[in-house]
């Protein structure tokens, strides 16, 4: 007990002690100092007259004379104009000779640009063209060929057969019998020399005496006329005749 009361009184008089001190600290911060204030003039030096300086008077300058006015000159009299000027003058003018128009210089047109690639294929497309042309009418004139060589050879042949049908015909001798103009039909034979091998009725006329009589005659014929050009040669005939033809 007597430990805790001293600890009570030491703790009582700390805190008095640190109350005084902060009390008086204040206190002494807080109060006004006396303040001095010393004017201090500085002693400026009185100025001093300068001397007058003597200034010389300017020179007068006379203004230069006035030029005297000069006379203008009077302009002389023009001289008289002869009569001859004065008719001349009176005389019209011919008008002014209107000078011809210069003509405007011909339009150049620029050349189209011209593809190297579409321009050979141009070309190449022409001569292809011309190709077809030429081969077409080579055809032509070929078929052309072809068509008159079989033309003359078939008049060559209707030639060589009416050769051999008129040689005939002189040997038939027509049966009074017959009336109209009948159609038989013979298959000759013959040989390159025209020799004939065989004849045989293809197609009867309708009149056995008009076909006997026309077979007496086929082989009274014999030989047969040769043909010309000799390659229109035909081993097998096919023969017509009728009693009224080319009588």
């Amino acid at each position: 007990m007597a430990g805790k009361r001293v600890s009570i009184v030491l703790a009582v008089a700390v805190h008095l002690l640190l109350a005084a001190f902060l009390f008086y600290g204040v206190r002494w911060q807080t109060k006004a100092t006396d303040a001095v204030e010393v004017e201090l003039v500085r002693a400026t030096p009185e100025p001093v007259p300068a001397a007058p300086v003597a200034v010389p008077p300017a020179p007068t300058i006379e203004p230069p004379p006035a030029p005297k006015p000069v006379p203008e000159p009077k302009p002389a009299p023009p001289p008289p104009k002869p009569d001859i000027a004065i008719k001349e003058k009176e005389k019209p003018k011919p008008p002014p000779k209107a000078e011809p128009k210069p003509e405007p210089p011909p339009k150049v047109e620029p050349k189209p640009r011209v593809d190297p690639f579409q321009e050979q294929l141009k070309r190449e497309t022409e001569q292809l063209t011309q190709r077809k042309q030429a081969e077409t009418a080579a055809q032509e004139l070929n078929q052309m060929k072809v068509a008159q060589a079989a033309s003359a050879r078939n008049k060559a042949v209707a030639d060589y057969l009416g050769k051999i049908r008129g040689k005939i015909r002189g040997n038939i001798v027509v049966p009074p019998e017959v009336k109209g103009n009948p159609e038989a039909v013979f298959d000759v034979t013959q040989l390159p020399s025209g020799e004939i091998v065989t004849v045989r009725l293809k197609r009867s006329s309708g009149h056995a005496a008009l076909d006997a009589a026309i077979e007496r005659a086929i082989l009274k014929s014999n030989p047969l006329p040769k043909p010309e050009p000799a390659d229109l040669f035909s081993r097998s005939l096919e023969l017509r005749f009728r009693p009224l033809d080319e009588q």
